[in-house]
């Protein structure tokens, strides 16, 4: 994969970073995922950020 389509989420709860990929020509907005989070344990919401 590109290194263009990495994109980083963090974690509302802890402020964990990862990185995933997006398709950028479909999806335009911020992209927000429920994503499990190790250090929380569990399922939080994840937010697209800079």
């Amino acid at each position: 994969m590109s290194q263009d389509n990495m994109i980083k989420m963090q974690c509302t709860e802890t402020g964990e970073i990862r990185r995933t990929h997006k398709n950028k020509k479909t999806l335009k907005g911020r992209l927000e995922l429920k994503m499990f989070s190790k250090k929380a344990g569990k399922h939080t919401l994840h937010r697209e950020t800079k």
